[in-house]
C-alpha cells in the first residue's frame, strides 16, 4: 500500500510543505526550511504547540501533552503528529530558516 502524501499550509507564512503519512509534521516543516518553535520532540514540553485550522492528524504516542480542552479547540503538537489529511496550521512564530538551504 502506498504511503499517502499530504500538504501542510503553514500560516501566517502561507508556505506549503508536503509530508507523507509516516513523517511527523515538525520533521517535514523543518526539512522544507521553515523554523517553528520546538524543543523536546517527544510531545511533553509543548514548545511546538500550534493550532490546527483544517485537516486531521494522528499521534505517534498515546496521549501527547494536551488537555481535553486543547484538543477540542484544535491545538496540536507537531513533533508527534502525523498528517491524515491536507492540513492548515496556525504557527504565529513560524519563519523561513536563515540557513542558505535551497
Amino acid at each position: 500500500m502506498d504511503n499517502p502524501v499530504y500538504t501542510i499550509t503553514v500560516l501566517p507564512l502561507g508556505a506549503s510543505v508536503t509530508v507523507d503519512g509516516a513523517t511527523t509534521l515538525l520533521a517535514a516543516i523543518e526539512a522544507a526550511g521553515i523554523d517553528i518553535p520546538s524543543s523536546c520532540r517527544n510531545g511533553t514540553c509543548r514548545t511546538c504547540l500550534c493550532r490546527l485550522r483544517a485537516g486531521a492528524v494522528a499521534y505517534t504516542i498515546d496521549w501527547p501533552g494536551l488537555s481535553v480542552e486543547e484538543r477540542r479547540d484544535g491545538d496540536i503538537l507537531p513533533c508527534v503528529a502525523l498528517a491524515r489529511d491536507d492540513l492548515v496550521l496556525d504557527v504565529p512564530l513560524a519563519r523561513r530558516a536563515a540557513t542558505g538551504r535551497r
